[in-house]
């Protein structure tokens, strides 16, 4: 046991000594050991973390606005406990030397890094400097405040030949585009069957995003990541190893053609719009769509692991500035999208659906855009707590049944304002939603519009005077609805026939309006939802037609290549919607 607890500390002592790579700032002297302190201005209390010379390790928790002779003395008191716990004598021994036993408190002192004492009356906040050096007896110790530091290092669980593999890095005081990654594969020794028999080969690949070749196939995966900041100061690497082998991919995909068309990213005055219902695993996953829904989808192609793989693919090499997605699972984004897709440069933003565990992911281009601010809102909440849609819900009022109905939807409007980085002149409104399903739902989707569209011009003309609209999403409505009507004209008629589109006895006739002039991008496909039992067109992105204009829509898959596993999704496609992807500019 002992020697277990040795080495055990051993270990905790190397990794807090173990030098970071490739020199740069914040290397310590090899001779001093490290004092790591982590110290928040948001956080009342500091940790200091060090390894006494007698290999015993030590982590204390100081208030920041301490004095820092009291730390000092806190630790001059563990270090004479070390002392005299790796100096204990037999009881004879004790009897016989008497005071001898007794450890005497060694001298603590602290510098800053040009010599300076520092006084014992500073704040803990303000003593424990970067490159401070603190004395204990004999042993000094090179501080390093809130060093690099990796909090979370994990593989996807599926990993596919010629599918990028995208690892999730989370860490404090670092940032991943600062980390340096290395990649190993695995190598079976001649005649060994067991982890005796196992040896780790770099790949040449030192990116933070690995896309394995055919040749390894049947091989598993290692990772090396060591965290690091803009400073080039670096923190203990750590390891992580998939926990599967690389699996052969499927072959060509529906999305191979599109990415000829995106291979590069666009310019500054253009702007590559994606939107994309991505299928959220929660209702892939059910018996129903199995069964009913996808029975023609092979069961594995429609496990989240194996589409995933496909969705990140497809999603990386449409090099877009914004990307709107419905359907999107809140630990989908979180685990795989957003990390995915930060490593290709893209910043992401999520709202989830009410009482859901599905929602919208908005992502942008950071070299491209900053946020400037979200307006989120959800529908129900939103018509009845802001006074901007009184007067509609008072309309709406008068139809108890309707107003029950869209009360009791989840549907959510996902509003977020960029600002161009190189002319700040130039901002755009870019909105996101998912509308009700429902095939008989038009009279819904009309009051959600309409809310959608009452906030829209709410950002986009009182909050940002004057500034371009991208409204992306799944609307499910066909271009002869009265909710795709409204939208491009500005207006519907209180005699529409989608006012009654669950009978009469669910009527709802209202006259509605807004200011804005919309056109739909990629204009009026065949189909952007293909499926078993139904195909049409669902998804749009509509622009201000009074500030930008289409440059290019790159063109959907061909009908035979959608069509050649029946319907979607399939083992080559991850949805069952299709991605509208255009390039747009300012006039």
């Amino acid at each position: 046991m002992w020697r277990r607890l040795r080495s055990a500390l051993r270990s905790f002592r190397g990794s807090l000594a173990a030098p970071p790579p490739g020199g740069g700032g914040g290397r310590p002297p090899a001779a001093m050991e490290r004092a790591v302190v982590r110290c928040v201005p948001s956080e009342p209390k500091m940790s200091l973390r060090f390894v006494l010379p007698d290999g015993s390790a030590r982590h204390m928790q100081r208030d920041q606005a301490e004095p820092l002779g009291r730390a000092l003395a806190r630790i001059a008191t563990n270090a004479a406990k070390g002392h005299g716990k790796a100096g204990k004598k037999s009881k004879k021994a004790r009897a016989e030397g008497g005071a001898e036993g007794e450890a005497a408190v060694p001298a603590v002192r602290l510098f800053y890094h040009d010599g300076a004492a520092v006084a014992e009356e500073v704040p803990n906040a303000a003593a424990w400097q970067d490159g401070a050096v603190l004395h204990i007896g004999d042993a000094q110790y090179r501080v390093e405040r809130n060093p690099p530091t990796l909090t979370e290092l994990r593989l996807p669980r599926s990993l596919l030949a010629g599918f990028p593999v995208c690892p999730k890095v989370s860490a404090e005081f670092a940032a991943p585009q600062h980390c340096l990654f290395r990649w190993f594969r695995e190598q079976r020794r001649a005649g060994g069957g067991d982890a005796a028999g196992l040896a780790w080969v770099e790949t040449a690949a030192a990116e933070r995003v690995f896309t394995p070749s055919n040749e390894l196939v049947g091989l598993r995966l290692k990772l090396r990541c060591t965290p690091g900041d803009r400073e080039q100061r670096y923190g203990p690497a750590r390891e992580v190893e998939s926990s599967g082998p690389v699996e052969a991919g499927p072959g060509a995909c529906t999305f191979d053609a599109r990415h000829l068309y995106t291979k590069k990213v666009c310019g500054h005055g253009s702007v590559r719009a994606v939107s994309y219902n991505i299928l959220a695993d929660t209702y892939a996953q059910t018996e129903f769509s199995r069964t009913v829904l996808y029975p023609y989808c092979a069961p594995y192609a429609l496990e989240i692991d194996y589409r995933q793989n496909l969705l990140k693919k497809e999603l990386a090499g449409y090099s877009a500035d914004l990307i709107c997605l419905q359907e999107v699972d809140k630990s989908i984004f979180v685990d795989s999208l957003a990390p995915a897709l930060d490593a290709f440069g893209l910043e992401g933003l999520f709202r989830v659906k009410e009482k859901q565990h599905e929602g919208l992911a908005t992502f942008y281009r950071r070299d491209k855009f900053s946020l400037l601010s979200q307006h989120d809102i959800a529908f129900s909440e939103a018509l009845l707590s802001e006074p901007l849609h009184k007067e509609l819900c008072d309309q709406l009022a008068k139809y108890p049944l309707v107003h029950e109905k869209v009360l009791q939807r989840s549907s959510v409007l996902q509003v977020s304002v960029l600002q161009s980085k190189t002319e700040h002149s130039r901002k755009l409104c870019v909105a996101n939603t998912h509308l009700y399903w429902h095939p008989k739902g038009g009279n819904i989707r009309l009051i959600q519009i309409a809310v959608a569209m009452s906030h829209i011009k709410h950002v986009a003309c009182d909050l940002y005077p004057s500034i371009p609209v991208i409204f992306c999403g799944d609307f499910n409505s066909t271009p002869s609805s009265g909710t795709y009507s409204f939208i491009s004209s500005g207006g519907i008629a209180e005699d529409h026939e989608d006012w009654i589109s669950n009978g009469e006895e669910e009527r709802c006739s209202m006259s509605l309006s807004h200011p804005f002039k919309l056109l739909s991008a990629c204009g009026e496909p065949a189909y952007t939802n293909y499926v078993g039992g139904f195909h049409g067109c669902l998804d749009y992105i509509f622009i201000d037609r009074n500030a930008l204009e289409v440059e290019q829509v790159i063109p959907l898959p061909s009908h035979e290549e959608i069509t050649t596993y029946q319907a979607l999704p399939s083992v080559s496609h991850p949805s069952d919607h299709i991605a509208l992807i255009c390039d747009l500019k300012w006039k």
